[in-house]
């Protein structure tokens, strides 16, 4: 880890920040970083006992758990295997923290906002492997006041001390896990694929010295990727221009080939095969909504329901996009005529998952062919490929890699990989184009 920062640092106050004065706003950003799978060997969640069916099964168990992450409904997997998927993410970045720069490997989450560690001193923490952030160690971290606009982009999250005016927060998921601690705002440097790693000033963060739950303990913290004030995609704001991309490697990947996530100038997706659909702006602001009107199975189209318009979002905005879910979720009741138009054109007898997670599944053994299935978004079309529709759970078993949910419809990363899928939360668009993210 060392050997990151001891290249040159290309050093930048976020002064284009919302939450900062600004001195020097004309400043743009355009660079890339590693974006780890949790199941890849440069993980600290990596298993090398484990087969890749097996790691797929262990990330369609988390994908399922992950519904409880976002809104506290039960899950219902009745399975062993449970207890090890409530993890809340599927990738992970390599990023320090303070001056001097302190290693951390945290989940990128696009469903949380808050950049958040464990901190010391830990008045009661979940046990974790990797040494804790020592904010007194770092001579750029400073504890936010209550009168700042960082507290009060927190809303109901922070809460204020009388005592010395340092503003907290308090982040409840629907699991009952938890993170408090003080909001803070520190150096953060991010590693960059060219070697000249990004450091980055005054980035709000959460310094958590009270957290329980489900957290793993291979797991430092969570990068917030949301689209809410405080996301770290917000925080960079004009330097980036509020541009995003990543590109997913498929899981299934023989070879050991990170993703890749871009910022700026360098996550502009265009060019022959990219399309783009509107994304929509809701009261719930750390999620990416985006407007599902179709899918086609073959010839076959089958319209996708509509939300009610009651948030002002005029019936738009009926699914969410997120990396850290592996699963595409889609309401049971279209899920059901779905299934019935991809099993009517399959010729190959159905088989049961013997865990009951995906209820569309043939024998590897069955020589099978697929329907070409597209996604028709508002204004894309998106055509998945085989590996984005099935997945193999073990050696002898491959499901439709689709759940019935009613809580939450979540276009998951099995769908998104091998496509450079870009945000561009300034023109309110997300694109996507095939790509073989290996070769990128």
């Amino acid at each position: 880890m060392a050997s990151l920062f001891s290249s040159v640092l290309l050093a930048l106050s976020l002064l284009s920040s919302p939450f900062l004065s600004n001195a020097n706003a004309h400043t743009k950003l355009g660079f890339s970083a590693d974006l780890i799978h949790r199941d890849s060997p440069k993980s600290p969640f990596y298993n090398p006992t484990e087969t890749t069916a097996q790691r797929l099964r262990n990330a369609v168990h988390r994908s399922v758990n992950r519904v409880v992450h976002f809104n506290g409904k039960d899950a219902s997997v009745n399975s062993p295997q449970t207890e090890i998927t409530s993890e809340r993410g599927e990738y992970l970045m390599s990023i320090s923290l303070g001056t001097p720069p302190f290693p951390i490997m945290a989940i990128a989450d696009t469903g949380s906002d808050l950049l958040w560690t464990q901190c010391k001193p830990c008045d009661d923490c979940y046990t974790q492997d990797a040494p804790l952030f020592d904010p007194k160690a770092s001579s750029t971290y400073k504890d936010v006041s209550c009168t700042s606009r960082q507290c009060a982009a927190l809303e109901s999250q922070a809460t204020c001390s009388t005592e010395d005016n340092t503003c907290s927060y308090t982040l409840s998921y629907g699991d009952k896990s938890y993170t408090k601690g003080n909001v803070a705002a520190d150096t953060l440097t991010l590693g960059s694929t060219d070697n000249r790693p990004v450091q980055l000033k005054n980035i709000v963060i959460g310094c958590g010295h009270n957290n329980a739950g489900t957290f793993g303990k291979k797991g430092s913290g969570i990068i917030g990727l949301g689209g809410g004030s405080v996301s770290l995609i917000s925080q960079l704001g004009d330097s980036i221009d509020g541009k995003f991309s990543y590109c997913l490697v498929p899981m299934s990947s023989e070879n050991d080939t990170t993703s890749k996530i871009n910022f700026g100038t360098n996550a502009v997706v265009s060019g022959n095969g990219a399309v783009s659909t509107p994304l929509i702006t809701k009261s719930e602001a750390t999620f990416y909504y985006l407007t599902l009107e179709s899918v086609s199975v073959g010839s076959k189209n089958i319209k996708y329901p509509s939300v009610s318009d009651s948030d002002g979002s005029s019936g738009k905005g009926n699914i969410i996009i997120d990396s850290g879910t592996t699963l595409t979720m889609v309401p049971t009741e279209f899920y059901s005529e779905l299934e019935d138009a991809v099993a009517s054109s399959i010729d190959a007898e159905r088989v049961n998952d013997p865990q009951n997670v995906l209820s569309l599944c043939y024998s590897t053994t069955a020589k099978l062919t697929v329907p070409v299935i597209t996604m028709h978004f508002d204004g894309a079309d998106v055509t998945l490929d085989s590996s984005n529709a099935f997945v193999q759970l073990s050696e002898d078993l491959v499901c439709f890699a689709f759940r019935g949910n009613d809580e939450l419809a979540i276009y998951g990363n099995l769908s998104q990989m091998n496509f450079l899928v870009g945000y561009d939360t300034v023109s309110k668009t997300v694109s996507f184009k095939p790509a073989d993210c290996a070769k990128m």
